[in-house]
């Protein structure tokens, strides 16, 4: 199973970037084999509108399953949810811990954005 993760840097040992659409990084892992892509989010990231739509997309197109990320608007929660890609947010610290714990059960999927738009 493939997980997405906002991220501030380009590895596993990246702090858990709070902003989903607007994260420097989108890092997906292979949960089976732990390998990765940092993915470079930085057109998302400036772009005036549409960032988590196009960065929601992006996340379906690596084929993950889960989202990893502090915050998610209402547009890319929905386009996630139309993808079927599962969201868990307030994610704090590393990539590493945060992959921990969702491997340890210890996360809630979100059922509703839990931010408001940007415009």
């Amino acid at each position: 199973m493939k997980v997405a993760i906002s991220a501030k840097g380009t590895d596993l040992n990246s702090e858990v970037d709070p902003r989903f659409g607007r994260a420097a990084t989108i890092i997906i892992v292979d949960l089976d084999t732990m390998e990765f892509e940092a993915i470079d989010n930085s057109a998302n990231a400036n772009a005036f509108k549409g960032a988590g739509i196009q960065a929601a997309t992006m996340v379906h197109d690596h084929g993950a399953e889960i989202l990893l990320t502090g915050y998610c608007g209402p547009k890319a929660f929905q386009t996630l949810q139309a993808a079927g890609v599962k969201v868990v947010s307030d994610v704090d610290g590393s990539v590493n811990e945060a992959l921990e714990r969702l491997r340890s059960g210890e996360v809630e999927y979100l059922e509703n954005a839990n931010a408001d738009g940007h415009w």
